[in-house]
């Protein structure tokens, strides 16, 4: 038996190493802990995966997993994997609607027999603390991004992200912002970064038939370094940028693919299609859309791009690229450089700096097979050691039975 002083973060470099979440399944199999998520819908993005990851770690462990929500694409996904999903709008900012929503989400606390209230956005988080505080259940919020607060009242709005029992950082990154604005107890923040799928996202196994489809449907040309920019076509992902760093690199062999949502972006798709077309780019640069199949897009890509003109407060994109073994290129800033060792697993350029971000994607196109193949094996490896999706969990895992104060332990 392994008591919680060790938790997780030690028994995974002990001889319990591989024994994955059957070390959270509690001994009393009848009365399993329940956790309830709330976030407002459950759609695509980080905030979603991360919730529905957490979810499948908390039925793996033999515990119970409730979310509540206003519903959303993911709602059938997250049940099949064992989940209750409860639909409550508790992400409304209408105030005449709280009152409401809070009975609602006690009663579902209640009838549940929850034992975690865990909230990962703010205006549900508001909710969320009431109704815990009220049913004598703990609370505990991530905080997935760097929230703004331009006046005193947007300050004491976002605040009530640090007021749980554990405050989760989804990087280094946003953990010193949040130390850096608010008064909060060293042992109260938890740094669990976010994580990717590694099996998943995993080159050796990744269809080269599903591969050769997507080539296919873009009109890649044969031969020809694949440079993408994974992101939802929004201003401060940096498309802009990039093209303008391609236009200075334009007498070298590549062709890019801008890949990601635009469906409510269609001026701006537009305006790049524009600026494409202005500096002589159109046989060279592609605007694909969405893609769900992400595995086989990072694949055929030879370098993957991250110019967010703002800080990623974590960057799962350039996580899933060096899974891939793809060689990364991104601005120097936020999550990236915790997530990127410069010139080993990727190369780090100014952010912002169109002429960087040249300079930085002609080193790895001129780079040699055998070095940026090195550099694929080397990221892989640090990501798997590091930024793994089970880690994340388990680190996860390990907290939530830390407020509950529960001793893990082998069914032996």
């Amino acid at each position: 038996m392994t008591s919680f002083n060790s938790s997780y973060y030690t028994a995974i470099n002990t001889q319990y190493e591989k024994l994955g979440f059957d070390f959270f399944r509690p001994k009393n199999l009848s009365d399993p802990p329940t956790v309830l998520q709330v976030l407002p819908a459950l759609n695509s993005g980080g905030v979603e995966r991360g919730t529905l990851e957490i979810s499948d770690a908390i039925i793996a462990s033999g515990w119970r997993s409730v979310v509540v929500s206003k519903g959303g694409i993911l709602v059938d996904t997250l049940q099949k994997n064992g989940a209750k999903h409860l639909e409550i709008n508790i992400g409304a900012k209408n105030p005449f609607t709280w009152p409401k929503s809070l009975r609602k989400l006690k009663r579902v606390i209640s009838e549940y027999n929850v034992d975690i209230v865990h909230a990962r956005s703010r205006m549900p988080a508001w909710i969320c603390k009431y109704a815990a505080q009220q049913c004598g259940v703990p609370f505990i919020t991530t905080f997935h991004g760097r929230y703004g607060d331009t006046n005193a009242l947007k300050k004491i709005y976002n605040s009530i992200m640090i007021r749980g029992e554990f405050v989760i950082a989804i990087s280094k990154f946003i953990a010193e912002d949040i130390q850096s604005r608010y008064r909060i107890e060293d042992d109260t923040l938890k740094i669990i970064p976010r994580g990717a799928d590694i099996s998943l996202f995993n080159p050796e196994d990744a269809s080269q038939q599903a591969a050769n489809r997507l080539i296919k449907e873009w009109g890649v040309p044969d031969d020809t370094p694949v440079i993408m920019l994974p992101a939802r076509l929004t201003r401060w992902k940096g498309h802009e940028i990039l093209i303008e760093a391609l236009s200075l690199i334009k007498d070298v062999r590549f062709f890019c693919v801008l890949v990601g949502d635009h469906d409510t972006k269609k001026n701006y798709r537009s305006e790049l299609e524009k600026i494409i077309k202005f500096q002589s780019l159109t046989n060279k640069v592609r605007i694909t859309g969405h893609c769900k199949d992400m595995v086989s897009a990072y694949k055929i890509s030879d370098i993957v791009i991250s110019a967010s003109l703002d800080p990623e407060p974590f960057g799962r994109i350039t996580v899933e690229a060096q899974a891939m073994g793809c060689l990364v290129v991104a601005a120097d800033h936020g999550g990236a450089r915790e997530t990127i060792q410069h010139n080993r697993t990727g190369i780090l350029v100014e952010p912002r700096n169109s002429e960087a971000l040249a300079d930085g994607i002609k080193k790895a196109l001129e780079m040699q097979t055998e070095d940026r193949k090195s550099m694929g094996i080397a990221a892989r490896e640090f990501v798997a050691g590091n930024f793994s999706r089970e880690t994340m969990c388990y680190r996860t895992m390990s907290l939530y039975c830390q407020l509950l104060d529960l001793n893990p332990q082998l069914n032996s």
